[in-house]
């Protein structure tokens, strides 16, 4: 099979949209380190402050967050040597286990989010009309729909899936 190479216009669209997102997150990153937190700290705190018992399976952290299991591993491991998440057992499943959030994990997101949505807020949302953000939104959603679910798996799941992974039901499926 040929390639089918970008055109320029293409090439010029993926290249500002991939610059724009390491800058974002580089950005991001260097906002939350005067909190003490990495960005990937806060992706793990945000997601499980917006959980029922603040606490998540690592697989699920990974499904959402869209890392590998031992990267979901190791972060959890550094984040509870530093004491915002904690392990718990789980009461159904004898070899797994729960990411927590401990008070001081909640602490952190709570000083963070301020800063963190002041900068996202300024150097992405109120930049957009909303009219682009709504294009942006459905841009995102198809783009995600169509990405793997599983990390590790290169298949992108089946036509009309649903919810989109880490970011919950599609706007077709919302009710």
């Amino acid at each position: 099979m040929a390639t089918r190479w970008l055109t320029d216009d293409e090439g010029r669209t993926w290249r500002n949209f991939s610059l724009m997102q390491l800058q974002l997150f580089a950005l991001l990153g260097r906002e939350l380190t005067a909190d003490g937190l990495s960005y990937p700290d806060y992706l793990v705190l945000a997601n499980l402050s917006d959980r029922d018992g603040h606490r998540a399976r690592p697989v699920e952290l990974g499904r959402e967050l869209g890392w590998e299991k031992s990267r979901v591993s190791h972060h959890i491991a550094r984040m509870e040597r530093r004491g915002l998440v904690e392990r718990t057992p789980c009461p159904t499943d004898q070899r797994g286990w729960f990411v927590s959030m401990t008070d001081a994990g909640r602490a952190a997101i709570a000083a963070a989010a301020p800063g963190h949505v002041d900068v996202v807020r300024r150097h992405f949302i109120d930049l957009l009309t909303p009219a682009q953000l709504e294009t942006l939104d459905t841009i995102s959603t198809t783009v995600l729909a169509h990405l793997p679910v599983d990390a590790t798996n290169l298949e992108p799941p089946a036509a009309g899936a649903g919810d989109v992974p880490g970011v919950g039901p599609t706007p077709t499926s919302r009710s």
